[in-house]
């Protein structure tokens, strides 16, 4: 069973970490497993200016570079450790422990879920939108 994306003119994708940019609305059918970010999933490196933000982009390196997994899992490690030791609501810690499992499976996609809650939490926490860097 194929996975049907379909993309708006000018919409990213990273396929593999390679960016690809649709020209006009294309419809892609992937056939096999490989690493698929859209491009509201994807995180610039400037933009990660937060310890929940700066795991995310650690997590979609992991996700996107998997020949740099030892390197992206050290720092995934390391910032989930100084989150965990800011947070202080029950929920948003739960959130971190699902997310270490996730990551502790390899599976980054679903860490990226998982992650992207604990953004939410956090803009909550600093009063500020969630998707603005």
């Amino acid at each position: 069973m194929s996975l049907k994306i379909t993309l708006r003119d000018g919409e990213k994708l990273v396929i593999n970490g390679a960016v690809v940019r649709s020209v006009g609305r294309t419809e892609v059918h992937v056939e096999n497993h490989v690493a698929i970010l859209r491009g509201r999933e994807v995180m610039n490196p400037y933009e990660a200016t937060t310890p929940a933000r700066k795991l995310y982009f650690a997590c979609m390196m992991a996700y996107i570079q998997p020949e740099q997994i030892d390197l992206y899992r050290d720092q995934i490690l390391a910032l989930l450790s100084d989150l965990l030791d800011a947070l202080e609501a029950p929920e948003a810690k739960a959130a971190c422990a699902s997310f270490a499992r996730k990551v502790a499976l390899s599976d980054f996609y679903r860490a990226l879920e998982e992650c992207r809650g604990l953004l939410s939490y956090e803009a909550t926490a600093l009063s500020r939108d969630p998707l603005a860097a």
